[in-house]
């Protein structure tokens, strides 16, 4: 089983005190940081872009696991890489050749996410799994924090496991969306191995970040 990686994500964090709530994201046992990109086009709402990252970017030495959200991606890329991701994802649906872009992050030697919507079925990278880091399985509509959980998806955590297993790759399965104390364990029970959490993180127990780490961890 692969090692459990918390990914909170900064929707939720104070934007007025990125650089500080990102410090105690670290010091709290975050695994990696999870950068929401919205651009109010492929999801109705807007949020930070490369400036930002490339700012926030001297506060931690933790991964950046940047999720583009935008479209068309693919002329974004370089951007986001400039900027200091360290992990890449994008949406199929997002670009016109897949393949294209997926070359493109690899030729800037980021490791390369692939997101899934919740209606959006796992046959789009069946053929791509071999060259993928990561599928984000998103357990809730994108585009917006604080959404309910859809169990549902749970089903293409358990398919892509096992695809993993039966054609022996090692990509990570992170999961997206309305992430909480209770489905994490359902969750993890599944397949996926990074949680991606923002309210539960930030505002839980009175915003105690380390305990809520933790107990997102445990199964």
């Amino acid at each position: 089983m692969k090692k459990i990686q918390i990914s909170p994500s900064i929707l939720s964090a104070d934007f007025s005190q990125l650089g500080n709530e990102i410090k105690k994201l670290e010091e709290g046992g975050a695994d990696m940081i999870h950068v929401d990109v919205m651009d109010g086009h492929y999801v109705p709402n807007l949020t930070i872009g490369p400036p930002v990252i490339k700012s926030l970017r001297s506060h931690t030495s933790l991964k950046f696991d940047v999720h583009l959200m935008i479209s068309p991606v693919h002329k974004y890329i370089q951007s986001y890489a400039d900027a200091g991701a360290d992990i890449i994802t994008i949406h199929p649906e997002a670009t016109d050749n897949l393949q294209n872009s997926i070359k493109k992050i690899k030729k800037l030697k980021k490791k390369l996410g692939i997101s899934l919507n919740p209606e959006t079925k796992t046959d789009i990278i069946k053929k791509f799994l071999d060259q993928i880091d990561l599928v984000l399985i998103m357990s809730v509509n994108p585009g917006f924090g604080g959404q309910k959980f859809m169990p549902e998806v749970l089903d293409k955590v358990k398919e892509l496991k096992d695809l993993r297993d039966k054609q022996k790759l090692n990509f990570d399965i992170e999961i997206d969306g309305g992430i909480n104390f209770e489905n994490s364990k359902l969750a993890i029970k599944a397949g996926a191995n990074i949680l991606v959490s923002g309210t539960t993180i930030f505002k839980s127990n009175n915003g105690d970040i380390k305990k809520n780490i933790d107990l997102l961890k445990s199964i």
